[in-house]
């Protein structure tokens, strides 16, 4: 049956190594895992098994480009399958969930954060789902390399809207992350599918250069790869924009047509770039980490990174890019230990302060009396000098905890704009009903083009004219005015409602724990570097070496077309040589920054990491509102290890 399937629809002859047990367990009824290298063949996993399961497969996945990438490959072979992404207007929403109501659409494919929206949700609850695929599964491990804190409410997820299956696809995953995995989400053991990380055809190349050398030695050697009649489809990785442009730039001038992809750059000129990259228009691309996921061109024959790569996961889907047609490919590394603070402090950035944590649990405690706790992010982001990503796995562990549970979400603003005259929505509509669109018109003054609803003053009217003007009914009103193309309507501020299940907490030991929690993953981060660079400067095998991280033993222990293998051992260039640190350089860099905490009234004291972050450059939701970028001292010490400007900044506080 599946074989017919696979050569019917899909026109292959063969599966590929995994896939015929994972598409056998799942079209048996259970759960399973894929464990595949980039570029061997996932996403067959749930696209055939999709077309023999009764009901809808709704495939969750991480960014916007891997999802077009598979509906058009979906789409090229007959198969019925849509998307509900951000850039999409509320109408072609309405009209690809109509779709799944009608059992046209086989494959749903959205965001983990749209499962938190209101009217996603109670569409969810309407229609059958047969199974939940998680692609980019390792984001659910707090130990995988780009953790996603929304991605461990998923099995939660699949327990309330009865979904009886799932399929978890990842290509990066160490054994302890494949063991968290498969026990979120209760699949067996005999059930996981692990094919081995080792690719014959890549060469793991570690190339040491200085800094100062290290541009000109990558334009020597693309220049080869890229001239003449057939270039070679490359790839650049660095770690900042600014960067990416630069080097673009400077090898286009060199000779060598190169284009910069970031995540600052818009949605269309990414596009453009990214089909001009498949259709070998542009053949040399300078990234950040924003380029790659869900590019699947074949003949990708070189990889270089030029700074170092943010893990050995990082690195491997990275490289995982290259020669997916099975054809020799080159993957460089020309980076040395001179970005290796940047990295590190990318690592530090992120782990919340105490008082941050503690301003958070204060807030919940506050709130205990009612018996549950309304937020929006950004404003407790502000509050707690808490960045938001960090701060959605503060208040994942306070799930786990049982000292919370979501309840539901809501956006607390709603502005829409008329297409047709408001006299004539209220004349659509006789009797009660009139009343009650006459009161939502009333209660949602207009600022030029844009009518804001005031819900207290849409309450106030509802009591004076005995109208049931409930939200529920209120926002169905809206979406069905915006349906019919009466109203252009916009939804802001998504405000989340917990319910408090311990209200009588000891504020001070939690915070001590969840504290203690965060440092260490900053610690596991930061030896997830060092792991790096013990690989990169290997005296064994590269290739072995990388399949070992993975828990794959079946590599051969000498590829012969490693660096190692080829007789060079690396030994990567450290950065420039930096003057010690000291409590009296650093005091003068922080008197500005201190000057302005004493003009702010809710201003937290001045610890030694808020500090450290302002020295080193690093972002905060407190030093954006100080402006502190503006301010002599910022970012002086950005090329010093964040721990050694820190132990400098404690000795200054004394």
């Amino acid at each position: 049956m599946i074989q017919e399937t696979l050569q019917r629809v899909f026109g292959y002859p063969e599966f590929r190594a995994g896939q015929r047990p994972v598409i056998e367990a799942l079209v048996e009824g259970r759960s399973a895992a894929a464990i595949f290298p980039t570029g061997s063949g996932k996403s067959l996993c749930y696209q055939l098994p999709a077309l023999h399961l009764p009901h809808l497969t709704l495939v969750v996945s991480p960014l916007l480009a891997l999802m077009q990438d598979q509906l058009d490959f979906l789409a090229r072979h007959g198969i019925a399958a849509a998307s509900i992404d951000s850039r999409q207007s509320r109408e072609e929403a309405s009209a690809v969930m109509d779709g799944v109501r009608r059992g046209e659409i086989r494959i749903l494919m959205i965001s983990v954060e749209r499962l938190k929206n209101e009217r996603f949700r109670a569409f969810l609850r309407q229609v059958p789902v047969s199974l939940l695929v998680v692609d980019e599964a390792h984001c659910l491990s707090e130990w995988g390399h780009n953790f996603r804190p929304d991605y461990l409410k998923l099995p939660d997820y699949q327990r309330e809207f009865a979904i009886p299956q799932s399929l978890l696809l990842t290509a990066t995953a160490t054994p302890r992350v494949i063991e968290d995995m498969r026990e979120s989400f209760a699949i067996e053991p005999r059930d996981v599918a692990l094919t081995g990380f080792y690719r014959a055809n890549l060469n793991l190349l570690v190339e040491p250069v200085e800094a100062e050398q290290r541009v000109r030695a990558l334009r020597d050697w693309l220049r080869p790869r890229l001239s003449g009649a057939t270039p070679q489809p490359s790839i650049v990785y660095v770690t900042l924009q600014k960067r990416a442009e630069q080097l673009a730039a400077y090898l286009d001038k060199a000779g060598i047509p190169a284009r910069a992809y970031h995540a600052g750059l818009k949605n269309e000129t990414r596009d453009a770039l990214q089909r001009a990259f498949m259709n070998g228009e542009v053949n040399c691309i300078v990234a950040t980490i924003a380029f790659g996921m869900g590019i699947d061109k074949a003949d990708i024959r070189n990889v270089v990174h030029l700074d170092l790569p943010k893990s050995i996961e990082n690195y491997s889907q990275e490289i995982g890019r290259a020669g997916r047609d099975g054809q020799p490919a080159d993957c460089l590394m020309l980076g040395g230990r001179d970005t290796l603070a940047a990295l590190e402090n990318f690592v530090y950035g992120d782990t919340p302060e105490r008082d941050g944590i503690e301003r958070v649990l204060q807030a919940i405690r506050e709130a205990a009396p009612q018996g549950q706790w309304e937020l929006t992010l950004n404003a407790l982001s502000q509050h707690s000098n808490i960045r938001p990503l960090p701060l959605k796995t503060l208040l994942v562990q306070l799930e786990l905890r049982g000292v919370i549970a979501p309840r539901y979400a809501y956006f607390a603003e709603y502005r829409f704009q008329y297409l047709i005259e408001p006299e004539a929505l209220i004349a659509r509509f006789a009797g009660e009903r009139g009343d009650f669109v006459a009161a939502i018109v009333a209660a949602s003054p207009r600022a030029k083009t844009w009518c804001t609803l005031d819900l207290d003053a849409l309450a106030r009217l509802g009591a004076e004219r005995g109208l049931d003007v409930s939200r529920t009914r209120v926002i169905r009103a809206l979406e069905y005015f915006s349906d019919q193309g009466l109203i252009a309507l916009e939804s802001k501020q998504m405000t989340e409602v917990y319910a408090i299940q311990q209200p009588d907490f000891d504020v001070a030991a939690l915070a001590d724990d969840l504290h203690g929690y965060f440092q260490s993953k900053e610690r596991a981060e930061i030896d997830r570097l060092e792991a790096m660079l013990t690989l990169f400067e290997s005296e064994t095998c590269l290739s072995r070496r990388l399949a070992e991280y993975f828990g794959d033993a079946n590599a051969p222990r000498r590829c012969g077309h490693c660096s190692v293998c080829r007789g060079q051992v690396a030994r990567l260039p450290p950065g420039e040589s930096l003057p010690r640190l000291d409590s009296q350089r650093v005091g003068p860099l922080c008197a500005p920054l201190l000057a302005r905490l004493s003009e702010i009234d809710d201003a937290p004291p001045p610890s030694a990491d808020l500090l450290t972050r302002f020295l080193t450059g690093l972002a905060t939701p407190l030093l954006t509102r100080l402006k502190a970028r503006q301010l002599d001292g910022h970012a002086a010490l950005e090329a010093w290890p964040y721990a050694e400007v820190r132990d400098a900044v404690e000795a200054h506080l004394g």
